[in-house]
């Protein structure tokens, strides 16, 4: 089973663990996330990171997603990037991390592009629908 980090802006990382253990019922396992807080030092950051990938970890590697491209979050996960066992995704999204759940026991590989297939596919516009007067 593929190991989940959320690596993100505080509070976001805690708000997706509280919507998967709604649409679960419970957490799930081997997901984990790390808030970032305004001015936290990146050696730090680096440091939970290392941590949270040896507990997530247990052989089939760990997808980390992030929310924003270039923000602290994903720039503190490029040092871990080149891990045969790590893939690193940006842009969660609640569509996102609930492909990734439900289909982690694939590969990493398989488990990644998922993921950001599920975050492109919920990401549409709403359109009103007609009313119809009775």
């Amino acid at each position: 089973m593929v190991g989940i980090l959320l690596l993100t802006h505080a509070p976001l990382g805690q708000a997706f663990l509280a919507a998967a253990t709604h649409v679960f019922r419970t957490l799930p396992e081997r997901l984990e996330a790390i808030d970032v807080v305004a001015d936290q030092n990146p050696d730090e950051i680096n440091r939970l990171v290392g941590a949270a990938l040896g507990r997530l970890d247990q052989g089939s590697g760990v997808l980390v997603m992030t929310d924003i491209m270039g923000g602290t979050p994903s720039n503190c996960t490029l040092p871990f990037c080149s891990q045969i066992r790590v893939q690193v995704i940006a842009g969660i999204s609640l569509p996102m991390l609930l492909r990734a759940l439900t289909y982690r026991q694939d590969t990493l590989d398989v488990v990644a592009q998922l993921a950001i297939e599920g975050g492109q596919d919920g990401a549409c516009r709403v359109e009103p629908r007609l009313r119809v007067a009775y």
